[in-house]
C-alpha cells in the first residue's frame, strides 16, 4: 500500500490514525484531506512581528493529536517555538500563565471541560488563538471568542500553514474571514465502512455499523460489537471518534463514544444514564446532556 509522502498519516487506501503502529480504517473513496500541500512550502516569516508571537503553546487531551501537530509546526512552521504543551483546561490555564505565549493551538473539548472554559478565565488574552477540534460545530462560537483559526481534525499540513501565516499576521485581529470560510465550506464527512483493529492476537475487521461503543480506559479503548465480540486496542478513543461518522457515534463522555442506532433508553435518575441494545450501562456527562437530549428528539417522529 503507498503512503502519501507528504502526510504519513495518509494513503489511497487507508488512513493510519497516528502512525505504522496504529489502527487503519479502510474505506471505499479517499476523502481524508483536501488537495497535497506543496512539500517545498512553508508558513512565512512575517515582518514586524514580536518574537513573543513565535512562542506557541499545544492544548489538547489527546497526546496523539499533539504528537501529529507538533510534528507539522516542526516540519512547515519553523518559525514558531513550541514552549509547552497540556492535556486539560487546568493545565494549559497553569501554562499560559508560566510561559506567556503568543499564540495557543487550543482543542475544544476536553476531559476536565472546553477550549472556551480555559478563555473565559481571561478578560483580556494577549496571546492569539487557533482552534482544533473534529467538529465544525463550534466555529461560530470560537469567532466570538476571537479566535484567529479554525482547523478540523484530522490537520491538513496546508491549512496549518495558512492558519500559522493569519495568525502572525498583523491583519489577524478579527478571525472572521478564516472562520466564515470553515462554516461555509464545512469538510465533507468521512465515510468508513469498516476498521482494522489491532490487538495482541493479530488485527481484527470491524463493520462500522455493528460497533455499538467504545470505551477508553488510561490510553487504551475497548471495541463493543453487536456481534458479542470485545476488542481491545492500544489506542485512544478520540483517534476513532475523529475516523467515525459524527451523525452516528457521539461522545457522551470523556470515556465514552456511543452508536447512536444502538441506544435503547436515556435514563435520567443517577445523573442520567444509556442502557444499548445489549443492555450495558453507558454515563453521560453532565456538559454533554443537553446536546445529545437535542439530537434524540431529532431522530424522534
Amino acid at each position: 500500500m503507498q503512503q502519501n509522502k507528504i502526510n504519513p498519516y495518509i494513503s489511497e487506501s487507508a488512513v493510519l490514525l497516528t502512525d505504522d503502529r496504529h489502527a487503519l480504517t479502510f474505506h471505499k473513496l479517499h476523502t481524508i484531506g483536501q488537495q497535497p500541500i506543496n512539500a517545498g512550502k512553508m508558513s512565512t516569516n512575517p515582518i514586524g512581528v514580536s518574537p513573543n508571537y513565535y512562542k506557541v503553546l499545544l492544548i489538547d487531551d489527546e497526546a496523539a493529536a499533539r504528537k501529529v501537530l507538533r510534528t507539522f509546526i516542526r516540519d512547515y512552521c519553523p518559525q514558531l517555538q513550541i514552549v509547552g504543551e497540556a492535556n486539560g483546561v487546568q493545565a494549559g490555564l497553569k501554562l499560559i500563565r508560566e510561559q506567556k505565549p503568543g499564540l495557543v493551538f487550543l482543542d475544544v473539548e476536553m476531559g476536565d471541560g472546553q477550549g472556551f472554559d480555559l478563555l473565559d478565565k481571561f478578560e483580556r488574552p494577549d496571546f492569539r488563538v487557533i482552534f482544533t477540534t473534529a467538529h465544525d460545530r463550534f466555529a461560530v462560537r470560537a469567532f466570538k471568542y476571537y479566535a484567529v483559526g479554525y482547523l478540523l481534525k484530522p490537520i491538513d499540513p496546508e491549512d496549518l500553514v495558512a492558519a500559522v501565516d493569519h495568525a502572525l499576521s498583523e491583519q489577524s485581529s478579527s478571525g472572521l474571514v478564516q472562520l466564515i470560510k470553515a462554516i461555509q465550506q464545512p469538510r465533507k464527512e468521512q465515510v468508513f465502512d469498516r476498521l482494522a483493529l489491532p490487538s495482541s492476537e493479530g488485527i481484527t475487521m470491524m463493520d462500522v455499523k455493528n460497533i455499538i461503543r467504545l470505551e477508553s480506559d488510561a490510553g487504551y479503548t475497548t471495541f463493543f460489537s453487536s456481534t458479542g465480540e470485545k476488542i481491545l486496542v492500544t489506542r485512544s478513543i478520540g483517534e476513532f471518534e475523529d475516523a467515525l461518522p459524527a451523525s452516528v457515534f457521539f461522545r457522551v463522555h470523556v470515556s465514552h463514544l456511543v452508536n447512536l442506532n444502538f441506544v435503547k433508553k436515556y435514563v435520567r435518575e443517577d445523573g442520567g444514564y444509556l442502557i444499548m441494545e445489549n443492555g450495558q450501562q453507558v454515563p453521560i456527562a453532565r456538559r454533554r446532556k443537553d446536546e445529545f437530549l437535542e439530537i434524540l428528539r431529532g431522530r424522534s417522529l
